[in-house]
């Protein structure tokens, strides 16, 4: 960091970080993200082009601002080809992607050819622009980068809202006034400056990465679209940083390629850790919901035996043999016997002391206050669910347990309050319906 060209790298590349996450985080909503590689393609012949014209005209081709220029004119043609070849024709928006790229791109490398075969061609560097090389990186290109940074944070501040009902709903945005055509061609215009000042640190091919890799690593963090674009900007510039530090350690490798490397690392790290949508985060929650639903399964099975022994009508003994809790459902039973843990550590069930079937060498169980009352509601729940399908979807009630048993775990309080208006549920006060079915033991496994 003492030397002044590393503190340009670092300051620059940074910046084209900065500004790459925020400009990514809205082309990701938008589901345009394949957009900014046909623009960064697009780019080449317009480089190419503009060293052809000047170096012939006035021997002063490899100017940076003239060349930026050209890829600038050449990628807002690529992207209006991208945005009208759908319109004019049949072709859907993949494929126009598709043929935009390639055709540009072949363009490009041609006249990239053409150029290294001219005599001052070899020296011309184009190729830098290709792969790209942080290392060349001026301080006139640091402030380039820094002013256009400036610039789209201040067009992202004054069209936050537009862009953000643009992403979510267009149909709701022209209801409101809002033309979504222009507003899609200044993000687009974004997406190619941001595309273009990006060439030089990480290249052509790479530059898509800069722009959708930190944004889409932001997705697994939070579900606000502010935090989102905070959260892309930082991991975009952390990624610049640490990939022009690696790259200056080993220099053998390119910046712009270790660059990418260091923001997949922390896509990575981000989809498996990420507090919104990470793997880790999801994986937990399925295993809580399963576990949630599998208690529900074991209270209502219990209650369902007692109902269908007539313990619960007459008051008499409620206690549950463990071959009759098996026989409810479909359980193996190694999963039962772990239900049937769970439900204890709970204080859901608890073992009935003295009684035990010495045959099988298996326990009684018994409902604890707290399972009752659980149970109670789980079964309520599930026969009001099964009298609406009967009652309104013409279900059948040979079929209305499975179908019921589907839905029922997910029933929020308000949707149960308004299934009682419904069916007129207020009669049976805290009561369990009866079953509008016969109540069958399933085969045990």
């Amino acid at each position: 960091m003492q030397d002044y060209n590393t503190r340009i790298v670092f300051l620059g590349t940074s910046a084209l970080g900065v500004v790459s996450g925020v400009i990514g985080t809205f082309l990701l909503l938008r589901k345009r993200s394949l957009l900014s590689d046909t623009v960064s393609h697009a780019t080449l012949p317009g480089i190419a082009l503009s060293y052809l014209i000047f170096e012939t005209l006035f021997g002063n081709g490899k100017s940076l601002p003239l060349l930026l220029l050209g890829a600038t004119l050449t990628g807002l043609i690529g992207m209006g080809l991208v945005v009208l070849i759908p319109k004019w024709t049949r072709l859907k928006d993949d494929a126009a992607l598709a043929i935009v790229l390639s055709v540009l791109f072949g363009l490009g490398i041609s006249l990239v050819t053409l150029i290294q075969q001219m005599p001052t061609g070899n020296s011309a560097g184009l190729e830098h622009y290709i792969y790209g090389k942080a290392a060349s990186m001026t301080a006139m290109d640091t402030h380039i980068i820094l002013a256009i940074t400036l610039v789209v944070g201040l067009i992202t501040f004054l069209f936050f809202k537009e862009f953000t009902v643009l992403c979510f709903d267009t149909a709701f945005a022209e209801s409101q006034g809002i033309s979504a055509s222009r507003l899609d061609l200044i993000l687009m215009a974004l997406v190619v400056v941001v595309t273009v000042i990006g060439l030089q640190a990480v290249g052509l091919l790479l530059v898509v990465a800069m722009l959708i890799i930190p944004s889409a690593s932001a997705r697994f963090w939070s579900e606000k679209l502010m935090t989102n674009l905070i959260l892309s900007a930082i991991l975009g510039a952390a990624s610049a940083f640490i990939g022009v530090f690696l790259s200056a350690l080993f220099p053998k490798f390119p910046a712009g390629a270790v660059i990418v490397l260091t923001a997949t690392t922390i896509f990575s790290l981000s989809m498996f850790l990420g507090t919104s949508r990470g793997l880790l985060v999801r994986y937990l929650a399925h295993c809580q919901i399963t576990r949630r639903i599998n208690s529900q399964h074991l209270l209502r099975a219990c209650y369902e035996c007692l109902e269908t022994s007539g313990a619960i009508q007459n008051k008499s003994d409620t206690s549950l043999s463990y071959e009759a809790i098996l026989s409810r459902r479909s359980w193996n039973q190694a999963e039962l016997k772990r239900l049937l843990r769970q439900a204890q550590n709970d204080q859901l069930l608890e073992q009935v002391e003295g009684k035990r079937d010495e045959q099988r060498g298996e326990n009684f169980y018994r409902l604890t206050d707290s399972g009752w009352g659980q149970a109670q509601r789980v079964v309520r729940n599930h026969r009001l669910w099964e009298m609406y399908l009967i009652e309104y979807a013409d279900v059948a009630p040979g079929q209305v347990d499975r179908d019921a048993d589907a839905i029922e775990h997910i029933l929020e309080p308000q949707l149960m309050s308004q299934l009682e208006d419904l069916l007129h549920a207020g009669r049976y006060g805290l009561r369990v319906p009866t079953s509008p079915h016969k109540l069958e033991q399933k085969a045990a496994t």
